[in-house]
C-alpha cells in the first residue's frame, strides 16, 4: 500500500532568515498563505476522495513550519487535529529548519498528532552551510535529528546536491552522515539556481560554478544505492515538475525524469561490473541480463540510453525479469 500526502504549503513565512538557494514561492508556487478556512477545506475535500486515509499524512511543506508565529502554527495544527484519527488520516507530516526543534517544540507538536518531521539538511558540511547562508551547523542536523527521534516521531532528511562551494568529497561525507543518522525517508534534490537569489548572483558572476550533470547524476545514483542498502526510504529524487521553476531557473539540475537517470547510472554501473567478473569485453552477440520484476526500463535506462552505451562498444544486451532478484540487482545469463 502507497504512501500519500495532502500537502498543505506555508511559503517561507516560516524562515528566519533567506538561503543562498531560496525562492521558495517559485518551488512551491505558492505566493498566499493558508489558514484554518483553508486547512479545513483541503482536509474535507481530500477524505472524501481517497480510499485508504490511513496511510495518508496532512503534509505542512514549503517553509520552517516551527519557526513561523506560534499562534499561526497553532491554528494550522488546532484546523487540522480533527482529521487525524477514527477514520481519518494517519497523522500530519511537516518540514523545518534543524535549528527550530527542541523539546519543547516537539511535545507540542506530538500532542496535535504530528507523526514525521523531515529537516532540510541540504548539507553536513559547516563550509557548505556557511557559503550557502543556511544559518544553522551540521551539530544542529545531528542534535535534531536524534532528538525528533527520541520523541518516536518519523525523521525525514532533506539533501540538497551541488550546492555553493560543495565538492564530491564533501557531497559523499554528506550521504555518509545522512546514513549514520538512520532517518525513516530522504530527499535528494540537485541544486536548482533560481532567479531572485545569492546563487543566481554568483552563477552569473562565474563565482559559482556547478558540476555537470553526469557528476550530479553518479553523485545522486551513490546516494540511492547507500540509501536502499540502509534500508531508507529515498521519497523524493529530483524536483518536482513545476511551470514556475522551469520559468525562474537560470541554472542546475531540474530534469523531469532525474530519478530514472539515477537509477539508469545504477544499472549500467552493475552491468558493467558482472561484464568485468565475466571477462566480457569485446563486442559479441546478444547477452541477457535478469532484473528485478518491473524494473527492465530502470535497466534500459532513460530514452534507453544504456542500451545505446553497450551498443557503441558493440555489446547488444537485453533485459528479462526474475522475481527474486532485489532492486538493482543484474544477473548475466
Amino acid at each position: 500500500m502507497s504512501h500519500s500526502n495532502i500537502s498543505i504549503f506555508v511559503p517561507h513565512v516560516g524562515c528566519p532568515h533567506k538561503c543562498a538557494f531560496c525562492d521558495q514561492r517559485t518551488i512551491t508556487g505558492e505566493n498566499d498563505i493558508p489558514h484554518a478556512e483553508d486547512v479545513r477545506r483541503i482536509c474535507e475535500q481530500a477524505i472524501g476522495q481517497i480510499s485508504n486515509p490511513q496511510d495518508t499524512e496532512i503534509a505542512f511543506f514549503g517553509g520552517s513550519f516551527t519557526a513561523i508565529p506560534r499562534s499561526y502554527m497553532l491554528e494550522l495544527l488546532e484546523a487540522a487535529k480533527p482529521f487525524v484519527g477514527d477514520g481519518g488520516f494517519k497523522g500530519i507530516r511537516c518540514s523545518t529548519r534543524p535549528d527550530c526543534i527542541n523539546s519543547e517544540i516537539l511535545s507540542l507538536l506530538k500532542d496535535y498528532g504530528i507523526t514525521a518531521i523531515e529537516l532540510g539538511a541540504q548539507s553536513l558540511s559547516d563550509k557548505v552551510l556557511g557559503a550557502n547562508e543556511r544559518g544553522h551547523s551540521a551539530e544542529d542536523v545531528e542534535n535534531a535529528a536524534k532528538l525528533i527521534r527520541a520523541f518516536g516521531i518519523e525523521l525525514g532528511l532533506q539533501m540538497m546536491i551541488g550546492l555553493y562551494k560543495s565538492s564530491i568529497a564533501d557531497e559523499r561525507h554528506t550521504i555518509n552522515s545522512i546514513t549514520e543518522l538512520s532517518p525513516d525517508t530522504v530527499r535528494i534534490y540537485p541544486v536548482v539556481i533560481l532567479e531572485n537569489t545569492r546563487l543566481a548572483e554568483l552563477y552569473r558572476s562565474g563565482e559559482y560554478r556547478t558540476f555537470d550533470l553526469d557528476t550530479v547524476v553518479d553523485i545522486a545514483a551513490y546516494a540511492l544505492l547507500k540509501f536502499y542498502d540502509k534500508g531508507i526510504n529515498v521519497i523524493k529524487c529530483g524536483l518536482h515538475a513545476s511551470e514556475f521553476v522551469e520559468r525562474d531557473m537560470v541554472g542546475g539540475f531540474y530534469h523531469p525524469a532525474f530519478r530514472e537517470l539515477c537509477e539508469g547510472r545504477i544499472y549500467r554501473s552493475r552491468i558493467e561490473s558482472a561484464l568485468a567478473s565475466a571477462g566480457i569485453s569485446s563486442p559479441r552477440g546478444t547477452l541477457s541480463f535478469e532484473v528485478r520484476k518491473g524494473c527492465i526500463s530502470k535497466a534500459v535506462g532513460h530514452r534507453r540510453e544504456n542500451i545505446d552505451h553497450f551498443a557503441s562498444r558493440g555489446l547488444n544486451i537485453r533485459f528479462t525479469e526474475n522475481d527474486t532478484l532485489p532492486l538493482y540487482t543484474v544477473k548475466l545469463q
